[in-house]
Order: structure tokens, then sequence, then C-alpha cells
């Protein structure tokens, strides 16, 4: 039976055992036999509708997180476009990284790629129909913005200021906690922040002798932009991240994260 589907060899096997038990006991065999085919048939018929439940659910454990991520990497740019490229690739990412492996190891591996946009589909309508707070506006001025992270930060038991519109060096923001120094820069744009942002804040990081570094952004990061924050290690974050950002040591070395 070697190349044929789990449902054909079910069929096959129960069709020569039930048949030979007909021989033995008669009708009664005959009628489990065709009771029992029925059964595989009709567990074949509904694989579609568990699949999509099954999909469904694992993207329902993550609901809060996408919808907050769909909030913060979709946004309007000068012109009144909506531009959702990082909620796109975040979405894609999480259908790869954590729905992928699940639906694999309960035997639906060859839905991967025929049904890839199906799965995108549902965790869509998982991210855009959980209710989030209502978004809290924010300042349209850079120095007011800066101030606003500051405060966020603050509310997260940080103790932070704005560095002034001049002479920063690239920082806008000094926050402690815990020993832990944290350089900010903020940036309330109407497109994704690029990797420069990047580059000045890991610079200015060493010109405050910083623990850690963070870019804040109300408008996603660029490819590129994240990119190069794997390899300097520099926080890429929405300001909805500030209210959870805690300071954490981990193996003798200091470290920031969002905690979400």
């Amino acid at each position: 039976m070697s190349g044929r589907s789990p449902t054909v060899t079910r069929l096959f096997w129960t069709l020569v055992l039930g048949g030979a038990a007909g021989f033995r006991y008669g009708a009664p065999a005959l009628a489990a036999t065709g009771a029992a085919c029925l059964a595989i048939l009709l567990h074949r018929l509904d694989r579609p509708r568990r699949f999509r439940s099954l999909v469904r659910r694992i993207a329902r454990r993550h609901a809060a997180t996408l919808a907050l991520r769909r909030r913060q990497e979709r946004f309007l740019d000068a012109y009144g476009n909506t531009i959702e490229d990082g909620w796109l690739r975040e979405r894609a990412y999480f259908v790869e990284r954590t729905i992928l492996p699940l639906v694999e190891a309960r035997g639906f591996s060859d839905y991967v790629d025929p049904r890839f946009d199906q799965m995108e589909a549902i965790v869509e309508r998982v991210a855009s129909g959980y209710a989030l707070p209502d978004a809290i506006d924010t300042p349209e001025d850079g120095v007011a913005y800066e101030r606003y992270c500051a405060e966020l930060l603050g509310e997260a038991g940080w103790d932070a200021r704005p560095t002034g519109a001049s002479g920063d060096q690239g920082c806008d923001v000094i926050a402690e906690k815990a020993g832990v120094r944290l350089v900010v820069q903020c940036k309330r744009y109407a497109r994704p922040v690029g990797n420069a942002a990047v580059q000045e804040v890991a610079a200015a990081a060493l010109h405050w002798s910083g623990d850690m570094a963070a870019v804040v952004s109300n408008a996603g990061f660029t490819p590129a932009a994240r990119k190069l924050a794997g390899t300097t290690g520099v926080l890429l974050l929405h300001h909805d991240d500030l209210s959870g950002l805690a300071p954490v040591r981990r193996a003798g070395r200091r470290m920031v994260t969002a905690g979400r």
C-alpha cells in the first residue's frame, strides 16, 4: 500500500478484515464492515472542517497579541493610505512558526502549501475580531511624543526623562530601573522607521553609557532596520510596548525585554 493515502489504507484493511469476518460470521460482520467504511469516509469528508477548527484554536490562544501587533503594524500614511506591510509579514511569520508545526503534528502536512492563504485568512479574522482597549491618541509633535514615551516608561516604574531637543546625540529619552540604563530614540512617523535610527541609537548607547538601546515608533520598522537591530541588539518597540517594559538580568549580563 506504499504511496496510498491514510484513508485508502484504512478502507483497504477494513474491507479485507471485514470481508474475512463476513465469511465466518455472516451478515452482522458485513454490516459492521459497511458501517466502519462509512465512518472512515465521513471522517475524511470532515477533514477540511477539522483543519480550519484547529487553525482557529491555535490563533485564538494568541488573539490578544495578534490583535495588538495588527494595530501596531498598520497605519495611515500622509496620503491617507493604509500601510500594512509590517502586519502582513507578522501574520505570515505567525503562521510559519506557530501554526505550521502544530498542524503538521496533527496530520495535516498535505494542507501546508495549498492552504497557506486560508490559514492567513483565519489569523486575520481572529486578530481583527479581538476587541482591544481603545487606542490612545499619540502626540503629533516629535518633542511631545518623546515626553509621551517617557511618561509611559515612568508608568512602568522607570526613572525616565527626555534629554531635550538639542545635543542628544541620538538619544531622546534616558530611563533607569534596577541598575539598567535604557537609551531610547523616539520616532513619530507616517512611515516605517529605517535602519538609520538603529545606527544612531546604537551609537547613542555608547555615548550615554547605556546598558540597552531601543527605537520606539508608532509606525513599525523596515526589514533593513529589523535586520540591523538583530545584529546590534537594539530593541524595536511600539509605544504600546513601553507600559510592559522591564529590566531583566540573564546569564550575568543586563538586558531589557518587552513583557507582554
